[in-house]
């Protein structure tokens, strides 16, 4: 990696940091992406896109790969390294990113990182994580074929999920706080129209135990504090945990503002309380967090950043 100093980073390859290398190639400024695992994100564990307009019926790793493809062809530089740390000189404004393989400096930084599963803290969750429980439902659908299953969680990601399963599980159990579905209203409406879903509403899943295998589950009726154990064949059911993310928003803490969901707050310029540090995609405090979003918001980020540089993209 060179030692000048670059026009602009973007930690995250994701929708919103591929979308973002795309204007900033097409500003010319001299930029890299740093994806510290696989570019696209989350969206390439989605076997399924029908909302992104003028792609109709893709899935999430063709979409992202015509993304990459589209970045690079443009002259985007793209990189496999983890950013570890952000840092950011008073005097000079300039940013250093220490990654795994080293460092870079930067005049202008966009953070795309996106958000990371969250737990759901029942007892044997940890110990059971791949082994019976289970954060993607299009990850690991597949080998819950006739069985039974549990979804944790009550919003879109967890509907949508609960509604893939049954594709493949016999049947299906949502495990729901509340007393209603927080998802959309034509989400919930698949859930309550499929005769292979039951909603368990003022429930909550304690804990799973079993050996090697989950063989357990034990249930808690918020409404009575009552508790029952539901007993099966070793392996032969699993647990999904589909509860909102957390934003991958750590390495940002000391420059930005933070809301009280781990939220960072921009303006609709994606522009953050520090200067020339941009925030895009998922991390960011918004009502919608679809690809098409994080897409608009990349596009706005680096756009910002070129202007900031004192250069204009290309119309």
């Amino acid at each position: 990696m060179a030692d000048a100093i670059k026009d602009l980073v973007i930690i995250g390859g994701g929708p919103a940091g591929l979308s973002a290398s795309i204007y900033a190639a097409r500003a010319l400024l001299d930029a890299v992406t740093l994806e510290k695992e696989s570019l696209g994100g989350q969206i390439i564990l989605t076997s399924e896109v029908d909302n992104y307009p003028g792609v109709p019926h893709t899935d999430g790793f063709s979409l992202t790969d015509a993304m990459h493809k589209q970045a690079e062809d443009l002259g985007a530089q793209i990189v496999m390294d983890d950013v570890q740390r952000l840092e950011r000189d008073s005097e000079t404004g300039v940013f250093t990113l220490t990654t795994a393989q080293g460092s870079y400096k930067a005049r202008t930084v966009i953070a795309a990182g996106g958000a990371s599963p969250r737990k759901a803290g029942f007892v044997g969750e940890t110990d059971f994580a791949g082994h019976g429980v289970s954060y993607c439902a299009t990850c690991d659908a597949m080998f819950y074929r006739g069985k039974q299953v549990y979804v944790i969680g009550d919003g879109n990601s967890a509907a949508e999920e609960a509604v893939f399963l049954t594709r493949f599980a016999g049947k299906v159990t949502m495990i729901v706080r509340g007393d209603k579905l927080r998802a959309q209203a034509s989400v919930a409406k698949q859930i309550h129209e499929n005769e292979k879903i039951i909603v368990k509403y003022r429930t909550k899943v304690t804990a799973v135990g079993g050996e090697g295998l989950l063989e357990s589950i034990t249930l808690k009726d918020l409404s009575t504090d009552e508790e029952h154990t539901e007993t099966y064949d070793k392996g032969s059911f699993g647990v999904f945990v589909i509860l909102r993310r957390m934003p991958a928003a750590q390495l940002l803490h000391d420059l930005v503002e933070i809301d009280d969901r781990g939220y960072v707050v921009t303006n609709d310029r994606m522009e953050t309380q520090t200067s020339g540090l941009y925030v895009a995609g998922d991390i960011r405090q918004k009502s919608l967090r679809q690809i098409v979003t994080a897409v608009a918001d990349g596009a706005i980020a680096a756009t910002s950043a070129a202007e900031y540089l004192g250069q204009s993209v290309e119309s």
